[in-house]
């Protein structure tokens, strides 16, 4: 017994003196409440609005006296743990940094609506459908490769949230149903390119022409929610030389968000044909 009384004995001193400070701190104060009480209690001639009043201010002031004697009192103390807090919580942390990122990446999307489900991204050179997302990592369906097509590669990417945080992130459906698709033709610069520019466009219109009213009226709406500066929805054809010897055509073209791939097939194939045709005569 008296080998445990002499290992505790330390805490015992230490606490002590803080113990006897925080009872002699409550006895003035339950002291001082008590004689402030019964003077306003016996002050019959005040309104009783008034004496409730006085109480009710005499218990928050003595009970603020008693909250800052004690912070004076245990300030040693509290410093210590607030430190010991402050270790805690950068462990936590560093313990939890891919968690904490992810869960921010999750904030910032939600925030700027950067994508949602049947969005088509691109992100860090992952580009996809997106499938599926959580709070902590978004599903896509893989397209590739790169920007060469727009097929399904049969794969699917889960990539964390903590990306949109370190990479920008390109939405090419953020039109949503209605999108602008930008197509190159290379040629090298003997071929006749201005009867490849008058047959594309006419090969564009005509491939467009069923949904080219219904795309200029989602860009009419799309300027008037959003204030967009929205393009014009017709084809066009821009000219471009990469190096020397080569030109190419760039074809911007209005597309279902979701055809594009299949109507970029159809505008090529009906265009090589007729070029090849008219490059034989």
């Amino acid at each position: 017994m008296q080998a445990l009384i002499e290992e505790w004995r330390p805490l015992f001193e230490a606490i002590t003196p803080n113990v006897l400070a925080v009872l002699a701190l409550l006895a003035v104060v339950v002291v001082l409440r008590f004689i402030l009480l019964r003077a306003i209690v016996e002050r019959e001639s005040v309104p009783l609005d008034v004496r409730r009043r006085l109480a009710v201010q005499i218990r928050n002031v003595l009970g603020f006296v008693f909250v800052l004697g004690l912070f004076f009192i245990l300030a040693n103390e509290l410093r210590a743990f607030a430190v010991s807090l402050v270790a805690i919580a950068v462990a936590v942390v560093l313990a939890t940094k891919e968690l904490i990122l992810c869960l921010s990446g999750t904030a910032l999307r939600i925030g700027a609506n950067a994508y949602t489900i049947g969005d088509r991204i691109e992100i860090n050179g992952v580009r996809g459908n997106v499938i599926d997302q959580t709070f902590l990592a978004t599903t896509i369906l893989e397209i590739g490769p790169g920007h060469v097509t727009s097929q399904y590669s049969g794969r699917a990417v889960v990539f964390p949230n903590s990306l949109l945080l370190a990479h920008p992130l390109i939405n090419e459906t953020y039109m949503k149903d209605y999108i602008v698709h930008i197509m190159t033709i290379p040629l090298a610069v003997t071929d006749d390119w201005q009867a490849a520019e008058k047959i594309l466009l006419s090969v564009a219109d005509e491939a467009c022409q069923p949904f080219l009213d219904k795309a200029a009226r989602h860009m009419k709406e799309l300027e008037g929610k959003n204030w967009m500066d929205v393009p014009s929805v017709k084809p066009r054809v821009s000219i471009q030389i990469p190096e020397p010897g080569r030109v190419n055509l760039l074809l911007r073209i209005p597309t279902p968000a979701h055809r594009t791939s299949r109507l970029e097939q159809v505008i090529l194939r009906r265009f090589l044909l007729a070029f090849r045709g008219s490059s034989r005569t």
